[in-house]
């Protein structure tokens, strides 16, 4: 085999090649990093914009009112006292109590042998807890847009005043009351807004900024 003799300048020919290939790599693989960092945060900008220009969430934060019972046999025993509903139900609306008729401001629920377990209709806080003669247990709750619902007839209760309550929270168990003891075990449940009662049948499955007083 011949030997090859390469002259200096051929050498520093190829090293001054071999040197610019290296450093043109070299600024590829930066220019490619910058471009794919630019490339990511105009993505972000872009998702952030999306928030930003006016999109909203379609979830509603506000809480519908509830049934002041969750066990399905339970039903409704008498009416709300309404002087525009017909005569049938402003009868089937007045309580007989010792030779007076009392006009019947909530409805009570019931219709089964057993107790069973009353909740709040609504998040609130509960603002009275007391006992009656005629009534049994009460359990007031005060909660938004100047709403007040009130539980009576209960056998037991199991909040105390200033508690805070979700929708749904059982407060106590249906009982009876000395001034319908024909009804047996029930709870009779009443709401106002702006101190003013109203018809608990036009509230169900409502929110709190849907309801008026009547």
């Amino acid at each position: 085999m011949k030997n090859i003799k390469l002259k200096k300048p051929v050498i520093y020919a190829a090293c001054v090649g071999v040197s610019t290939l290296l450093l043109g790599g070299l600024w590829y693989a930066d220019l490619s990093q910058k471009s794919l960092k630019n490339s990511n945060e105009e993505d972000y900008t872009y998702v952030s914009k999306l928030f930003d220009d006016g999109v909203k969430l379609v979830v509603s934060t506000q809480n519908t009112i509830i049934k002041p019972y969750t066990d399905t046999n339970v039903k409704a025993l008498n009416n709300f006292y309404d002087y525009k509903s017909d005569e049938k139900s402003q009868q089937n609306a007045i309580i007989n109590y010792d030779t007076t008729y009392i006009q019947n401001s909530g409805i009570a629920y019931g219709g089964i042998d057993d107790t069973f377990d009353v909740v709040s209709v609504l998040p609130g806080k509960i603002t009275s807890v007391k006992e009656d003669k005629l009534m049994g247990k009460i359990v007031t709750i005060e909660h938004d847009n100047n709403i007040s619902t009130t539980y009576q007839s209960l056998s037991e209760v199991t909040v105390k005043e200033g508690d805070t309550v979700a929708s749904g929270t059982v407060i106590g168990k249906a009982g009876e009351s000395n001034l319908e003891k024909d009804l047996g075990k029930h709870v009779l449940f009443e709401i106002s807004v702006d101190g003013k009662y109203i018809n608990p049948n036009n509230c169900y499955d409502k929110t709190v900024s849907e309801l008026k007083s009547n």
